[in-house]
């Protein structure tokens, strides 16, 4: 987070300047806004806004007690919840989703997802690739970083990609840019006095481990004033009307369309604004609200009711401009109280969804944008001694609204106890290539250079799921 001090002045929006100053940093860096956007101004663009939310369910979410029940399975593998009926006839979902299953028809579940690398932060799900694929160059950019690279424009008054994954150190540095540089890291707001996510005593030493580039906040010099910030910046613009008088190249008047950028970014205020949920409707942000006596146990460093309010944050974003955001709801590790820790977590993701997809519709804004809901991988048939389920890479759930998808289905299907593709497999690429078709990108034919200068596709491989579209 960087928080300048100084003298508050109030803007005609009614932002305090020092208020939009103090609102996030860049992803793991110091990166100064203006070094953020500055890049090459060759992009491609669509002739309509088309945005994405990505929900993470940090951990590894159930197939099992969310959209894959397995009835007729042993008792130690299907667990005591029962599936029920939907919207949308011959589609049964877990009991633990009651209000995704009275809107199935604005959902698609698929419930054939396979091909997890089995890592345990949010890298492919950001990317669709390894981490391991060109880490010599640092590795693959996350999607909005991409889309910050392809449709960010000097005259946007908001970030292209907001970054708000609060879970596991490993999923806080997972949307990274990659081969594209700093240049194109997300914009991560400093949400942690609004959201409290604890983390586990080996979940901290493994963040300390990660080192001081990925600590969660930055903060700037208290006795780096607005005032001496000013001065800063009038004393960098009086060098630079000396350097454009011999620049021979147009480079100065290239680097001040991002200052430009940067500054109609941290004084429009719409990026503050769209964070303040005091500036929302109350009653929205009651529809929003979850009461904190939900049923199940709350694991130590499982999301509080108040979280639900992550996904009106998300649309506020959206609503204001940025094209991807990206949010995780914790903690779906159940090594350990499976059943508990759902039936008390689940409610989280069940009311965010829908009451977003709601909102959005009565907006007019769900058919411009995609809301995928997923894991890093499942979990386990068979439940461990400790009535937990463990990582299973081999299939797992996702949700998918909006943006124009065909909803109100169910894509792919599982065997009898749930741990094995038997029909219609998806991978992680075909999930991304559809998103990216849903943006109006095709990631087969667009390329960006990677840091030796070579082309690469946006996807190596994936096919839109047809089904879909």
């Amino acid at each position: 987070m960087l928080r300048i001090s100084g003298r508050q002045f109030r803007h005609c929006d009614g932002i305090l300047r020092r208020e939009f100053l103090t609102i996030g940093t860049f992803a793991g860096t110091a990166l100064s806004l203006p070094a953020l956007l500055r890049a090459e101004n060759q992009r491609t663009s669509s002739q309509r806004a088309k945005s994405l939310i990505m929900v993470h369910l940090d951990g590894g979410a159930p197939q099992y007690e969310t959209i894959d029940p397995k009835i007729s399975a042993p008792s130690e593998i299907r667990g005591p919840f029962a599936p029920i009926s939907t919207a949308v006839p011959g589609i049964q979902i877990s009991e633990l989703m009651p209000k995704v299953a009275a809107a199935a028809d604005k959902f698609a579940f698929i419930r054939s997802l396979t091909g997890s690398v089995g890592r345990h932060d949010a890298f492919q799900c950001q990317s669709g690739f390894a981490e391991s694929d060109l880490k010599s160059m640092g590795g693959r950019p996350a999607l909005g970083c991409t889309m910050s690279r392809l449709k960010s424009q000097s005259t946007d008054q908001v970030p292209t990609f907001v970054d708000m994954m609060q879970g596991r150190p490993l999923v806080r540095n997972s949307a990274r840019a990659g081969f594209l540089g700093p240049a194109y890291q997300p914009f991560r707001p400093d949400m942690s006095s609004m959201f409290e996510r604890e983390l586990e005593s080996g979940m901290k030493g493994e963040l300390n481990r990660l080192g001081g580039d990925h600590t969660v906040s930055l903060t700037l010099n208290e006795a780096l004033s607005t005032n001496r910030m000013d001065r800063r910046l009038s004393l960098l613009d009086d060098l630079d009307k000396i350097r454009r008088a011999i620049d021979q190249q147009g480079m100065m008047q290239a680097m001040d369309q991002f200052q430009q950028q940067a500054v109609s970014i941290l004084t429009s205020g719409k990026l503050a604004e769209a964070v303040d949920l005091s500036q929302e409707d109350p009653r929205i942000v009651e529809r929003y609200s979850l009461p904190e006596n939900r049923p199940g146990s709350q694991s130590v460093t499982s999301e509080s009711s108040h979280s639900v309010k992550k996904f009106l944050m998300a649309r506020r974003l959206i609503e204001a401009g940025v094209r991807v955001v990206s949010l995780s709801i914790s903690d779906f590790d159940t090594h350990s109280s499976n059943f508990p820790r759902m039936q008390n977590l689940l409610p989280i993701v069940d009311h965010g969804l829908t009451t977003l997809v709601a909102d959005l519709e009565e907006r007019g804004l769900l058919e411009d944008v995609t809301i995928l809901a997923w894991g890093e991988f499942g979990r386990t048939p068979r439940v461990n001694k400790n009535g937990g389920r463990d990582h299973w890479p081999k299939v797992g759930p996702a949700i998918l609204a909006g943006g124009g998808l065909k909803t109100g289905q169910v894509i792919g299907a599982t065997d009898r106890l749930g741990g094995e593709v038997a029909d219609r497999p998806v991978t992680y690429k075909d999930m991304f290539a559809t998103v990216y078709h849903q943006l109006g990108i095709n990631p087969h034919q667009i390329t960006i250079n990677d840091l030796q200068g070579r082309p690469q596709y946006l996807l190596d491989e994936g096919k839109a799921i047809r089904e879909l579209l």
